[in-house]
């Protein structure tokens, strides 16, 4: 992005706290792309070594693809094209490969968006504290200087095919090939998924798997023709859920533009839960590390998932690790605590086998594999999952959250009740009978309210009770 006064470059727009996303031609363009590759290979002290870079289906990001690649061989790294991936492929690579890259996605937002994840070797996050901003200044000023250094031994540019190996290496971590056959409704959303079902849970590269995979919009169209590529909106789950039903599948996987995150739908077409889905994937990881002589393994969870996840952790012999919201702090507490695995309300759901990253698609086989090696239907198996009755994120919007938050808290004081303030401030009833926890969004003028509760006439209202304080 130009200022027109003194024709400098700032690209704060578009560099965030975890990622960099902008507006095609407006705050990302290809000569931004080319400087912050080329301040990526810089500020990492890349030159010399491995540098691996893919995209998504977006029209821009073959594009954004060569600039990158362009910048970071410009500064002597030597760059392989991933060509179109997911972001879970990008993490993969560079796991398995042990190299630093970058994708060029905007995940679930609309068509005129694009943005890069990056990594470190290994598959590290890189994020403000670890990076980002310093990436952002070097492109800037390669930017305002108008003219990137060449250095003394520019790097070569290579194209590296890796979603047969990442399809392989999924399927080492979750054995497949004993399940019953199932009939699966997959909903790619002209995402990546498009791509990745068919390599993994299909015959497109390996083997063939014991499922009848039904496709669902799996053209990669990055203008995205059929509906948002984000199932965490309801309106997006609808063709998905219609289709299950029509097909008499046995569940429905939705992912999002960059695939990787996964939401699943039972044989109804009923919504599964995230937190179901976390306690059904932990279940399943804690066993497999107490087989490996593992003693406590350890799960993560965000504050926002139900608190059925850490019971059924520590009833199945792990310990529950409660952490923000937020793929970083995830990223983070999982390589601290050594944990097996990490779930959040959202559908990231993280893997020690997986370099600490979240895959959608691990996510979808584990529970594929729970399904499959049981005889029953997935809304009975989901329902030993979720106990309680959840409202869901609520927004409100509310220009002064802090105050409102207080009210809240004035209008339970005296209550045998707990607050605590690990993300937004959650309150919860001493007898376990419900909780629910307020976070005021960072970057839009919303206050985020998600309750729980014992059953459905507690949680509607507990949930009514907040929602008219915050909104009176």
């Amino acid at each position: 992005m130009t200022s027109e006064q003194n024709n400098t470059f700032d690209l704060s727009a578009s560099f965030k706290a975890y990622d960099v996303r902008g507006i095609v031609g407006e705050t990302i363009s290809a000569e931004i792309v080319t400087a912050v590759g080329a301040a990526f290979v810089d500020t990492l002290g890349l030159a010399g070594q491995t540098v691996l870079v893919g995209g998504d289906m977006r029209p821009s990001s073959l594009e954004f693809i060569k600039a990158f690649a362009d910048g970071a061989s410009r500064r002597g790294a030597n760059v392989q094209l991933l060509d179109l991936i997911s972001t879970d492929e990008l993490y993969y690579a560079c796991g398995a490969l042990n190299a630093a890259g970058a994708t060029f996605t905007a995940s679930h937002n609309p068509a005129q968006y694009n943005g890069i994840k990056m990594a470190k070797a290994g598959a590290q996050p890189i994020s403000s504290e670890t990076g980002l901003k310093e990436i952002q200044a070097l492109a800037e000023q390669y930017l305002n200087e108008g003219a990137i250094p060449e250095a003394e031994a520019v790097g070569t540019i290579a194209v590296r095919d890796v979603l047969k190996d990442y399809s392989a290496y999924l399927r080492k971590l979750v054995d497949l090939s004993g399940s019953r056959p199932l009939k699966v409704v997959v909903d790619a959303g002209n995402g990546m998924a498009g791509l990745t079902t068919p390599a993994v849970l299909g015959d497109a590269l390996l083997p063939a798997l014991p499922f009848e995979i039904v496709p669902l919009y799996f053209e990669l169209d990055g203008s995205f023709p059929n509906h948002p590529a984000n199932p965490l909106e309801p309106e997006n789950l609808r063709d998905l859920q219609a289709a299950v039903v029509k097909h008499g599948a046995d569940i429905g996987l939705a992912f999002d533009g960059d695939a990787d995150r996964c939401f699943v739908v039972d044989e109804k077409g009923e919504p599964v839960s995230p937190s179901a889905i976390t306690g059904m994937v932990a279940r399943r990881e804690i066993a497999r590390a107490r087989a490996a002589g593992e003693e406590v393994p350890v799960i993560i969870h965000n504050l926002l998932t139900s608190k059925a996840v850490p019971e059924l952790i520590e009833e199945d012999g792990g310990r529950p690790v409660r952490t923000r919201v937020g793929h970083s702090f995830i990223k983070a507490v999982m390589a601290e605590e050594g944990a097996v695995f990490g779930g959040e309300h959202s559908a990231h759901f993280y893997f020690r086998d997986f370099w600490n990253a979240d895959t959608g698609m691990l996510a979808a086989m584990h529970v594929l594999a729970a399904l499959g090696e049981q005889d029953g239907p997935l809304s009975e198996l989901g329902r030993q999952y979720e106990p309680y009755v959840s409202s869901g994120e609520i927004n409100s919007e509310i220009e002064d959250k802090a105050a409102a938050i207080e009210r809240v808290r004035a209008d339970f004081e005296g209550e045998d009740i707990d607050i605590d303030h690990l993300d937004g401030s959650t309150f919860s009833a001493k007898d376990g009978s419900w909780w629910f926890n307020l976070r005021p969004s960072n970057t839009e003028p919303f206050l985020r309210l998600n309750a729980e509760a014992k059953d459905a006439e507690t949680m509607s209202a507990v949930r009514d009770r907040v929602l008219a304080i915050v909104r009176g």
